[in-house]
């Protein structure tokens, strides 16, 4: 008796699983929809433009009023920022022309989809996402992929480059 329960139970676990991974598994990005131009990385005088989704899959086009970029290519900065942006009020990027983009290229798909996407549109506040390394690779300065970059732009041109790895660095960087 104590056999059946338990084969079937492992029954249930199987499916469940496997309907779970079959739900969650499809990539819904669509690559031909989003793009990134960046004439020279994050350097001085590089012009960018991009049409980028964020985590709700509006998409967002990078425009001149924007002032400063919070990019983000580890998992650690990602969460520095994301607890630094929770202490502050709606509308903070809004009002500082900012955006903020993540990384999220080397996460596999389910943990995408099942994990990652619905923690991120608890947030507050709108996440651009990189998905594709293509992409990535536009804006990626391997020298300082742990920190945290902050570009700040003049009509979507680059003016600086900040690396930073504190809450104090990065709160001082979106008041400038």
């Amino acid at each position: 008796m104590i056999k059946k329960i338990l084969l079937g139970l492992l029954a249930i676990l199987i499916v469940g699983g496997g309907i779970f991974f079959f739900m969650n598994s499809e990539d819904k990005y669509d690559p031909s929809k989003f793009m990134a131009k960046v004439s020279d990385g994050l350097n001085t005088g590089s012009t960018m433009s991009f049409t980028l989704p964020d985590q709700f899959d509006k998409v967002h086009t990078l425009e001149d009023s924007t002032k400063k970029l919070i990019l983000v290519f580890k998992k650690d900065a990602g969460h520095a920022v994301n607890e630094f942006l929770q202490k502050q009020e709606e509308g903070y990027l809004e009002k500082r022309n900012a955006l903020f983009i993540a990384d999220i290229s080397p996460m596999p798909v389910i943990i995408r989809n099942a994990f990652a996407l619905p923690d991120l549109r608890s947030s507050s506040y709108k996440m651009l996402l990189l998905y594709d390394d293509t992409i990535v690779k536009q804006f990626k300065d391997e020298a300082n992929v742990e920190k945290i970059a902050i570009v700040t732009l003049e009509n979507s041109v680059v003016k600086s480059t900040q690396f930073i790895s504190t809450e104090e660095e990065l709160k001082a960087a979106l008041q400038q």
